[in-house]
Parts: structure tokens; sequence; C-alpha cells
């Protein structure tokens, strides 16, 4: 990767734990999903991050609703790079590989190591919530076992540097098919501070196959780690499920305005952002019309 690569794009468009009550932008049916989706590639973004909720806005894992929402989305844009969530607390992972293997995105997010997991306020000197995220050695080989028997690329979610080293011995089993797709998520309470030396350090970790890197900055942090990740030569992620506010501190009407203001923040840094076909392209991927 290198300064003169396109930036890829992505947006998480809702996430599982966020509603209205904090976001009103966040969408709940599959119609309001096509719409942001049609604000994000409008505004140049090339995958999505799909959480599934039903019509009310409840977190889903069923096959029904994700199949919903990716075929509202997919009629609405044409084609954009879908990615699916398989992150989950208390949800057996034969549920979550069951939507995978029924429906196929390109892309299944994979967390590549257990963390406690918390959000803490420092307002009132206490955790929001705290939890210990279980992503076993065993669960990780299942899922991304899956993954490969359906054609489907993982990517990579990292929380630590040391979940980057947790690629080491499934690329020696030969069970990572470069290229890989490594993310660094920062600003999560239990994992590494989210600065810009530490970013550098993650991609500097990423072990030396061929592979696309990028950043997913969560909450106040997202727009510092975006400006360290373009100008290192990585990828971003910005979105509802992320961050709710645009740098100057307004509340984003849609994930079109975080979109848009990241890609703004790639052409002022000297770079473009990627087409669909060039995230394809980049990450293995097959055309949307090859696809079974």
């Amino acid at each position: 990767m290198s300064l003169d690569d396109p930036v890829i794009l992505t947006c998480s468009i809702s996430g599982a734990v966020a509603n209205r009550d904090q976001c009103p932008a966040i969408p709940y049916t599959p119609e309001e999903y096509a719409a942001e989706a049609r604000r994000i590639v409008d505004e140049g973004g090339s995958m999505i991050h799909i959480h599934a909720r039903t019509p009310d806005g409840t977190p889903s894992y069923e096959v029904e609703d994700f199949r919903a929402i990716t075929e509202a989305i997919l009629a609405e844009v044409g084609d954009v790079v879908i990615n699916y969530s398989t992150g989950a607390v208390g949800v057996p992972v034969e549920k979550r590989i069951a939507y995978l293997r029924e429906l196929r995105p390109d892309v299944g997010a994979l967390n590549m190591g257990s963390m406690n997991y918390a959000k803490y306020s420092r307002r009132r000197k206490a955790f929001v919530f705290s939890f210990v995220f279980d992503n076993s050695f065993e669960e990780i080989q299942a899922l991304l076992g899956a993954m490969n028997e359906c054609g489907i690329r993982p990517e990579h979610e990292c929380f630590d540097s040391g979940h980057v080293a947790n690629l080491d011995p499934l690329l020696d089993m030969d069970a990572l098919h470069p290229p890989l797709q490594v993310s660094a998520v920062m600003g999560v309470t239990g994992g590494i501070r989210p600065t810009a030396r530490n970013l550098a350090h993650m991609a500097e970790q990423v072990p030396d196959v061929p592979h696309e890197w990028g950043v997913i900055g969560v909450s106040r942090h997202q727009w510092t780690l975006v400006a360290a990740a373009l100008s290192l030569g990585g990828n971003v992620r910005v979105g509802l499920e992320d961050n709710f506010y645009l740098p100057g501190g307004e509340m984003a009407r849609s994930n079109g305005d975080l979109i848009a203001r990241a890609r703004r923040m790639a052409e002022d840094s000297g770079r473009r952002v990627a087409t669909v076909a060039e995230t394809r392209q980049r990450l293995g991927l097959r055309e949307r019309a090859a696809l079974a």
C-alpha cells in the first residue's frame, strides 16, 4: 500500500447498539438502509458494513433480516461491497455462520481476539457498560472456515496489536489467503489507545504478505484517526455505528454526511477514493455479476 493508492471508504451503516433516541438517522427498516446506502455510495463509499435489525430497530442475527436489508440496498445502488458483521455476545457461532452460508456476502468481519470491552464516562467516574468480548481461536477458526468455504473475504478487526499477531498462526496453517484485509479498531476502552503513533505501530505489525489495512475510529477519536490513516496510506471506515458527529461537533444528518467528510479529507490530503470496482480488485473479490 502507498499514498498513491485510492482510499477504500467503508461505512458501518447502523451498528447494533445505538438507537434513534441517540441519533435519529440510524436506519431500522430495509427501506431506510437502502436510502442510507444511496447516500453512502453517492458520496464515495464503496463498502457497507451491516449489522441487521428488525424493522422496530431490535438487533437481529436472523437470515431473513440480513436478506431483506441486503436486497434492499442492492436494489437501490446496483453494486457496493457488502460486509456482514459476525461479532456478538451471547449469540451462538452456529447462528452467525448460518447467515454467512445462506447469503454469502462479499466480506465478513472477523474479530481477532478476546478482550475487555467497555465504555467509560469520565464525567460519571464509572463504566457505562463493561463486558468480556470473547473471540477464542476456536470461534475465529469456525467463522473463518465458513468464510473460506463460501468464498467470503474476511476483514480482520484488531482492537490491539496482539490481535494483529493472531494472524500469524492462521497464515502458517494456510487458513488465510492474501490479500488480507486488516482493520485497526481504536477508541474502545479495553483496546489500544487511539493515537496516530499506535495506528502506525499496528499498521507495521501486519504480516508481510499482500494486504490492505485501514482504521476504524470509534467516537470522538474518529476524525484524528482518519487523518492519520490517510497520511500513512491506509483505508478508513466511518459511519453511525462508530460515531454520530462531524469534526465540528454537529450531529450527522445521515451516513452520507460522514462519508462526504471522509472523502473531502482524503481529497484534501492528495488521495482519491476507490470506486466499487477498484475496491473489489484490491480485495480480490469477484464482480457482482459473477456472484452466485
